[in-house]
């Protein structure tokens, strides 16, 4: 005889490592560990880009796609992957009956007890003199060093991360020829910028709205970019704008602190890169705080549009994009 006691009706009681390892086809069990994949989102890249995580506010894993700039639940990761299913309704449905026709085959679904990964965190920079090979990287995205020391960025010796394993410290010292620590004006390091890396490009060390610390109110227009790095090409324009930017374009800048540059600007507006995850950024601003947006049309992002083909060109075709959305 079949057993119908473990079928589930609440998808509150459908375990979310089920859906993630059933769906995803993960090659290991989930018990609490971040995991790292290709984006199945975007079959064609080389480095893994999609994290599957636990959300600590839910206890309940997430996604979040850096590829294609998707990110949310179980449900939500259901929604995008499969064609035939148009709504959240839909989703649970699905997760729910395929969730029973598991159990009705294997007879349970072992659930997993999470237990505690510790993770690296950065707790020392060591920072050292500015080079002539960092003055060439630098200098390509039309970004010089008076801007770099006004935007707290500085080149790194070495930084240090630690973690705690079975009661013991664990720490690792990472170098390298390009390492640049971004500070702010308490002298606190927020990010680190590694772009000779791959895989590690930048590291997170804290939440910070990036030029937020040299806003001078003195410009009619706030120009939300896609980075600091686009920030410090763009000054280079001298427009009358001021600039800042978020982590990243997947975060969205809270409304107290939209609403307050309102009140400070005559108009505010985004840059985000032209990418998908740039577009989706834009729309998500239009439609959550009524702002305007454009995307650079000759490269990726201003700081590399500088850098492939110039100040002038640049220039020439930015402007009447900036000029009739600041109008």
């Amino acid at each position: 005889m079949i057993s119908t006691k473990n079928l589930s009706t609440d998808i509150k009681t459908i375990p979310s490592t089920w859906v993630f390892e059933n769906y995803l086809d993960l090659p290991e069990k989930l018990v609490g560990q971040d995991v790292k994949i290709k984006s199945i989102f975007n079959p064609s890249e080389r480095t893994p880009s999609m994290c599957i995580f636990v959300d600590k506010s839910t206890n309940q894993y997430k996604y979040k796609d850096f590829s294609s700039g998707k990110y949310g639940s179980k449900i939500d990761l259901v929604q995008e992957i499969f064609e035939e299913v148009n709504s959240y309704s839909e989703a649970v449905f699905k997760i729910v009956q395929d969730y029973n026709s598991y159990v009705l085959k294997h007879g349970t679904y072992e659930k997993s007890t999470f237990k505690q990964f510790s993770k690296y965190k950065v707790d020392f920079t060591k920072t050292r003199p500015w080079s002539i090979r960092d003055r060439d990287f630098w200098v390509q995205f039309g970004i010089g060093t008076s801007i770099l020391f006004e935007y707290n960025v500085k080149p790194l010796e070495y930084y240090k991360m630690s973690k705690e394993v079975d009661g013991k410290v664990k720490t690792i010292i990472i170098r390298g020829p390009m390492i640049y620590g971004y500070y702010d004006k308490n002298g606190d390091v927020y990010k680190i910028y590694q772009p000779l890396q791959k895989e590690h490009k930048f590291i997170k060390v804290r939440h910070h709205i990036q030029g937020l610390d040299q806003l001078k109110y003195s410009q009619p227009h706030l120009i939300i970019c896609s980075s600091l790095k686009d920030i410090m090409s763009m000054r280079h324009f001298r427009y009358n704008a001021e600039y800042i930017a978020p982590d990243s374009e997947n975060t969205l800048i809270k409304p107290y602190v939209i609403n307050n540059l309102l009140k400070k600007y005559k108009n505010v507006i985004t840059l985000f890169d032209n990418d998908k995850a740039g577009h989706k950024a834009l729309t998500k601003y239009e439609c959550v705080y009524n702002l305007k947006g454009i995307v650079p049309s000759l490269s990726k992002d201003i700081s590399d549009s500088v850098k492939e083909h110039g100040f002038k060109e640049t220039h020439e075709s930015l402007s009447p994009d900036l000029k009739t959305i600041l109008e």
